[in-house]
């Protein structure tokens, strides 16, 4: 089934918001439970999209790909290859203090993006990688719908199993760390492996979202992950959301990418002399949005709230009293 006009565009937007919830999810393992300053989450979501697209994509002399892999395939390839590249970035910059983090993550990212950008014969340069299959091609299931409602599944997926790991006892170490890393290194805590896990743990979940994001687009190239759509408007979603709460992870996705998206439409229908400024402004206005969120609501839209079990022990302290 065909859809055109308003419908369309609702399922696209509907499918980017829920790929940028799946990255808001992974930074929020970072930042939101553990405190790490991550900046380079462009890095992953490219590392993810590119090797979900070099396994499924038919054969090509000009880069490396012809494996002709399923579609889940190139997503746990994804999974993977991004786990394993954070794992090595972690054993590097997991001790190192918030702003050290900060400095040596964007500085990678930027060194991702400049070898795939670089290196043709493995990702065919600035020219880019096409042709990548959806997951149901050459069937009568293969619409923007059904792409979106597995995106829907996965967003849901990843969800549940980022809140059970706040919930459950690694979580809590992780939450500590965050509040009180000294007193959780005193407690017996190996501190450095646990953010190395968690390190890990989210850069694996923006690996799927950037093989999410090329199976939907059926193309990829370097300039898809500029450190603006890679990264800043990640932390702008997760902090107008609510850093540390997983729901305020995924509201800030549809939020701010909903501003986006329409600030582009709008600016679309500008004349043409006016598109550049246009472009600087739209940029001006996200920062605008979340200096106002900061102002009025510094916790983010849906503040991070204690466990249930934390709260129940709390009121029934409370009551004793």
């Amino acid at each position: 089934m065909e859809i055109t006009g308003i419908a369309a565009y609702l399922v696209s937007f509907l499918t980017f918001a829920g790929i940028y919830a799946v990255l808001a999810l992974g930074l929020n393992m970072q930042w939101g439970f553990t405190g790490q300053f991550n900046i380079g989450i462009a890095g992953f979501f490219a590392v993810g999209a590119y090797t979900s697209a070099i396994l499924t994509t038919p054969g090509s002399p000009a880069y490396v790909g012809g494996f002709g892999a399923p579609f889940l395939v190139g997503l746990i390839g994804a999974i993977v290859t991004s786990a394993l590249i954070g794992w090595l970035i972690g054993l590097i910059t997991a001790r190192l203090r918030t702003d050290y983090l900060a400095i040596a993550t964007i500085g990678i990212a930027e060194i991702i993006r400049l070898v795939l950008k670089n290196e043709e014969w493995l990702t065919n340069g600035v020219r880019g990688i096409p042709a990548i299959p959806r997951p149901l091609a050459d069937t009568p299931l293969d619409t923007p719908i059904t792409y979106l409602v597995i995106v829907v599944l996965f967003v849901v997926a990843v969800y549940f199993l980022v809140e059970r790991a706040y919930m459950s006892p690694w979580g809590r170490v992780l939450r500590a760390i965050r509040e009180n890393e000294p007193a959780s290194a005193a407690s017996g805590k190996n501190v450095a492996r646990f953010r190395l896990q968690a390190f890990t743990v989210g850069s694996a979940i923006m690996g799927l979202g950037g093989g999410l994001y090329v199976h939907f687009f059926g193309f990829v190239s370097p300039e898809a992950f500029r450190p603006l759509y890679g990264t800043f408007l990640v932390w702008v979603m997760l902090i107008a959301g609510g850093s540390g709460n997983n729901r305020g992870a995924l509201l800030g996705a549809v939020i701010v990418w909903g501003l986006w998206s329409g600030t582009e439409m709008l600016t679309g229908l500008l004349p043409s002399g006016y598109s550049t400024q246009a472009a600087a402004l739209r940029v001006l206005l996200i920062g605008a949005l979340l200096q106002v969120i900061l102002v009025t609501r510094p916790e983010g839209l849906l503040p991070e709230k204690a466990p249930r079990l934390i709260a129940r022990r709390e009121k029934a302290g409370n009551e004793q009293e």
